[in-house]
């Protein structure tokens, strides 16, 4: 299996170092930036290319690593050229191979996703520590039965999905990763109120957060659970509530309050959250 990587970005630049790190053959890189497929074919002592057709020649799999709202424009510049029998995939946690690649069987091609449930923050760092995310694999039966085991084999972590849960898929992602960082943006805001700075605000609030979310990976959200809710405090959450003069902040606390509430019943079956439930439902049906 040789693999040519089009695109020379933070997820181009680690896959394929992950990849040739274990072992798989990296045709090379090609890129509309020149430079940046150069420097990436030398982070993986792989090839460089400046002609797409040629790097479609030489490999048996195309990695589409792009931006979501380039890969079906640049699917069509690779579609230009004979793929017959080749793995056409892309590495997006939103969209479906399908979607990606439109008419791939009558090219004769195999559509797949291979998707890292892992923030890639850095395309020189990042890969040392892909070996330990998970790999969501989403496509036609020929290709998922080819890279399962190949990335398996790597020792990889690997999930298959259907191409009908991957919207939720992805959501439940989103959820984990992009909406804690909203939810941490506001925590230190409100922090910055009290008189804390803003670095202050944040290094103040990282051993709370490491040390929350070292529970939940150990024990479950559920068991981790602490705080005025888990506790059925409803004095204390109508602090809160009173602290937050917007409405939409408001709504937010009630909406994730709720969540803790069913949380905390499933811990404490025999406890009543019954009022803690009735304010924060008649806070989250506030009108305007």
């Amino acid at each position: 299996m040789n693999i040519g990587i089009v695109g020379a970005g933070k997820v181009g630049f680690s896959f394929g170092r992950l990849l040739a790190e274990k072992g798989v053959r990296i045709s090379g890189y090609y890129s509309r930036n020149s430079d940046s497929a150069r420097e990436a074919a030398e982070f993986t002592n792989s090839g460089h290319y400046t002609a797409l057709g040629k790097l479609i020649e030489d490999s048996d799999a195309i990695f589409i690593t792009v931006p979501d709202n380039a890969i079906t424009e640049v699917y069509r510049q690779v579609a230009e050229f004979e793929i017959q029998d080749k793995y056409i995939c892309h590495c997006s946690g939103a969209c479906t191979a399908g979607e990606a690649f439109p008419g791939i069987h009558a090219q004769g091609a195999y559509a797949i996703s291979i998707h890292l449930l892992f923030p890639i923050s850095s395309k020189y760092n990042c890969w040392r520590e892909l070996a330990g995310a998970f790999f969501c694999v989403e496509g036609d039966t020929q290709a998922v039965e080819v890279f399962v085991p190949l990335l398996r084999g790597l020792g990889l972590q690997v999930q298959t999905i259907s191409p009908e849960s991957k919207a939720q898929y992805h959501l439940s992602c989103a959820l984990a990763s992009n909406f804690v960082c909203a939810l941490v943006q506001r925590s230190a805001e409100l922090l910055s109120g009290c008189g804390f700075s803003e670095t202050d605000a944040l290094h103040a609030l990282a051993p709370l957060m490491r040390s929350n979310l070292a529970h939940v990976i150990e024990h479950g959200a559920v068991s981790a659970l602490t705080g005025p809710i888990e506790r059925g405090d409803t004095q204390t959450v109508q602090k809160h509530l009173s602290c937050l003069t917007e409405r939409d902040d408001r709504q937010l606390y009630a909406l994730l309050g709720l969540e803790q509430v069913k949380m905390a019943q499933e811990k404490h079956p025999e406890q009543d959250y019954g009022t803690l439930a009735a304010l924060l439902n008649r806070e989250k049906e506030q009108k305007e």
